[in-house]
């Protein structure tokens, strides 16, 4: 008994090692990141305090940190996050599904390139600010233009990263899928799908961003509640701290957004041999 104990962890011995390893690296590399902005905010809060930075338009980090707890335990911070995420996740997932499902169609399809691409590339060239005014016309100042307009902005990265990995996949992977006689939907999810998975999660990440950017524009130009409105309120009574609060609110939902979609690269593309230096 005692052997095999003795085995078994001689044999996990390299797993523990690489486990370590890869953990120690973790902190090093987030203990790296950390450096610029606690240097940023040193800086900032020192200059703040002998009065170099005027209070009205730097408050300091302190008065900030004290503002956002304030708004916490008030619950009216609760309340714009709530109405923000729902519109951003609504808009992105309508959006990003459409993306997605055009991206498909056209890069599976010649012939729908050709009636579908030119079009939309047409679109997608056009700005969003340019659109807003049109879609508050047709659809007034409520929820469902925020989310359409948030859609809008989420659908052309999802769209062109997903045509653009489709049109990139190997043709000796697609012969073997006609040698293998897969049928469509088989090529499409077991071939097609896979192989453009880096360029449609640099979609994903790529539409998110752009999801967060239309939310403040949608909740900038015309709402009653969320996180944009809390900044533009907060901008009309010069609260500069209540506005620094909705900007680092904006700043951590996409970073947070963002690394869901890095952690899915690394556990989804693993096959991947690339350099990571």
């Amino acid at each position: 008994m005692k052997i095999m104990s003795t085995q078994t962890v001689a044999q996990n011995k390299p797993l523990v090692i690489r486990e370590t390893t890869k953990q120690s690296k973790l902190a090093k590399s987030a203990l790296r990141g950390s450096v610029l902005p606690v240097v940023v905010l040193i800086t900032w809060q020192t200059l703040g305090t002998v009065g170099i930075l005027p209070a009205q338009l730097f408050s300091s980090p302190l008065l900030i940190v004290t503002t956002f707890i304030n708004l916490v335990q008030s619950g009216e911070m609760g309340i714009h996050l709530q109405i923000s995420l729902t519109r951003a996740l609504l808009g992105f997932a309508l959006g990003g599904f459409l993306g997605l499902l055009f991206g498909v169609i056209v890069g599976m399809q010649k012939k729908s390139e050709e009636f579908l691409n030119p079009s939309i590339q047409m679109l997608r060239t056009v700005p969003l600010l340019a659109i807003t005014p049109l879609f508050i016309m047709w659809f007034g100042f409520g929820e469902l233009s925020k989310v359409l307009l948030i859609a809008l902005g989420a659908f052309f990265p999802l769209y062109l990263q997903t045509f653009l990995g489709l049109r990139n996949v190997d043709k000796k992977l697609y012969d073997v899928a006609l040698i293998l006689e897969f049928s469509r939907r088989e090529q499409i999810t077991k071939l097609m799908i896979p192989a453009a998975l880096p360029n449609i999660l640099l979609g994903i990440r790529l539409a998110l961003s752009a999801a967060w950017m239309c939310l403040v524009v949608a909740e900038l130009l015309g709402a009653d509640r969320g996180v944009g409105f809390m900044i533009q309120d907060a901008r009309s009574f010069m609260q500069t701290d209540v506005v620094f609060v909705g900007i680092i609110i904006f700043a951590l939902a996409g970073k947070i957004s963002d690394s869901f979609v890095r952690f899915l690269e690394n556990h989804l593309l693993k096959w991947q041999d690339s350099f990571k230096a």
